[in-house]
């Protein structure tokens, strides 16, 4: 597995899993799984409901917890800095265990940034106390970035993003590089771009010609094209299935290299259209829900 360096020299594994809206039977397996094939890093969060599983699967499993990381989030509900030193406790019970490998905030929340700022702030307290390895962001943008480097100490290790070819945020992605911040793809595969609910004109990246020309010139699946497009340019991805075959084919992404017209290729896909929420739409009154204690 190839691992990429965190701004603090924390080593993380480049592919993980995502168990996004997985439901609880579902992530245990798919967990274990994903550990039975060779996975080391795990992404979860507060908001998925399914900690505690991802934590019994661990448990169950043989390999070695210190080889395991363990990424997880807290929701917006949870922001400010008392309430999210709880959430932290909160998450760290379900998953069992006493220290967190990456702790990031879910959301910017840009309708009450000062209470993700102190979110932020009791992030750096946990990461001064060692009971998180890193700590990040995710689905933040410019602004918010700036904000928050402004106003805090501990320059964000990741920031969490959709990342696809059809969605890809080159500003944000280019900032994070200036600052040193490593960006990590949710949704790495465009399952966002295809989820009901999308409308009749959502279309799969998976089955987009150019996508599909390029998995069978090197034998592979549109899937790992994808993955490997964002492995390539620096990216860590943590694709979610539930399905074994679709987690051992996930995993399978280092055996091969995209050319550089490839790469152009696919970074030609763009059609700025965000799959998922717009983040100035997460509010509390929208978003806002009771993550409940261990």
């Amino acid at each position: 597995m190839q691992t990429l360096t965190l701004n603090n020299g924390v080593e993380m594994p480049a592919l993980g899993l995502g168990v996004f809206q997985t439901l609880p039977d579902e992530t245990r397996a798919a967990v274990t799984a994903a550990l039975e094939l060779g996975y080391r890093h795990i992404d979860t969060a507060a908001a998925y409901g399914n900690e505690r599983e991802v934590g019994q699967a661990i448990r169950a499993s043989a390999v070695p917890r210190d080889d395991i990381f363990i990424e997880t989030k807290i929701w917006i509900s949870d922001y400010g800095y008392d309430e999210t030193l709880h959430s932290f406790d909160k998450s760290a019970a379900k998953l069992g265990v006493d220290q967190i490998d990456l702790l990031i905030l879910h959301q910017a929340l840009p309708s009450d940034f000062d209470k993700t700022l102190a979110a932020y702030r009791a992030l750096e307290r946990l990461l001064a106390d060692g009971k998180v390895r890193a700590i990040g962001v995710s689905n933040f943008m410019v602004d918010h970035l700036t904000t928050l480097l402004d106003a805090t100490s501990v320059v964000p290790a990741v920031n969490q993003l959709e990342i696809h070819p059809y969605f890809q945020q080159r500003a944000v992605l280019d900032f994070d590089d200036e600052h040193g911040v490593l960006n990590q793809a949710w949704s790495p595969i465009g399952g966002i771009t295809f989820y009901p609910g999308h409308g009749e004109d959502r279309r799969s990246v998976l089955e987009d010609p150019a996508v599909t020309a390029i998995a069978e010139a090197h034998g592979k699946s549109p899937a790992q094209v994808l993955l490997r497009w964002g492995i390539q340019q620096g990216r860590s991805v943590i694709p979610k299935s539930t399905k074994r075959h679709r987690i051992a084919e996930n995993i399978d992404v280092f055996d091969f290299a995209l050319t550089t017209d490839e790469l152009k290729t696919l970074d030609a896909l763009e059609t700025g259209r965000r799959g998922g929420p717009e983040p100035t739409n997460v509010t509390l009154a929208a978003y806002g829900r009771a993550i409940p204690e261990a």
